[in-house]
């Protein structure tokens, strides 16, 4: 009679230990992978998010009224704030082309004027009173936009902007009447939607953009002070771990050039990435 023989207690702790070391291989091929694939999509997300930010940041900047960039920074605040144009157009002037009674005078107060090219963004007619004209902003004590005066017209006129007989007209009306101070060598005129800022605290790891606000001679640097003023605040990035914001004026023969810095961090990661926007500063 044959006996049945079961397994020792050695082979059992070698069939264990076997087991293990085949477990342990198992785990190392399929986790390592794993963890490759997680890290590589964490730092494509913060790329990602930096490069939104950065490029939602841009399309702002391109917009800008010239010479309405400026820039401020204070320990864990950064900030840049401009003048946001909806549209632009070419008025007319006195010259001896000009159809009397449509080009803008600059010796009056005046409540009406024709382009000899149009606004583009607009459905026609169009009317606002929440917008403003500006003609000749060059930053500078007298012809700065955020004095509200001589270079853009003041909050609540109502801007009225129709359809002329030719296919480059444009009538615009203004009320209550206003007194433009410079006429543009290139004859621009510009339709400000109003101030936008972007402001970042890396105490709070936060980019934010506000907008809606009242525009101000003295920049809101802080966020009290842009809601104070009436701002809409919509959150840009997270995670921020570094920003820098700067701004070189230019010349009349080079372009401004506004400098984006942002920095995204997380799970002990981090990107930085840097921007450049050209603005042609030319009024």
């Amino acid at each position: 009679m044959q006996r049945e023989r079961g397994m020792t207690l050695i082979e059992l702790v070698i069939t264990m230990v076997v087991g293990s070391i085949v477990v342990a291989f198992m785990t190392m091929f399929i986790i390592t992978p794993i963890n490759a694939y997680t890290a590589q999509t964490r730092r494509a997300a913060l790329v990602d998010a930096a490069d939104s930010a950065l490029r939602f940041m841009a399309r702002d900047v391109r917009t800008a009224l010239p010479n309405s960039v400026r820039v401020y920074s204070s320990g864990s605040v950064s900030v840049l704030e401009l003048l946001a144009t909806a549209d632009g157009a070419r008025y007319a002037d006195g010259g001896p082309l000009a159809t009397a009674g449509q080009a803008l005078d600059f010796t009056a107060k005046t409540g009406a004027f024709a382009t000899v090219v149009p606004f583009t963004q607009l459905n026609l007619p169009w009317s606002s009173n929440s917008s403003y004209l500006a003609i000749y902003n060059i930053g500078v004590p007298g012809a700065n936009a955020y004095q509200m005066s001589n270079v853009i017209t003041p909050p609540n006129t109502t801007i009225t902007i129709s359809a002329g007989s030719s296919a480059n007209q444009n009538l615009v009306t203004l009320s209550p009447v206003f007194k433009f101070a410079f006429d543009s060598p290139h004859g621009r005129v510009y339709l400000v939607s109003g101030p936008v800022s972007y402001l970042c605290d890396t105490s709070a790891g936060t980019l934010t953009r506000y907008s809606d606000y009242s525009i101000a001679y003295a920049q809101p640097t802080s966020a009290a002070a842009l809601l104070g003023a009436g701002a809409t605040a919509a959150l840009v990035a997270a995670n921020v771990g570094a920003c820098q914001f700067t701004y070189a004026t230019g010349t009349a023969q080079r372009n401004g050039l506004a400098t984006l810095l942002l920095k995204i961090t997380q799970a002990g990661e981090w990107v930085q990435l840097l921007q450049e926007v050209q603005l042609v500063n030319a009024p």
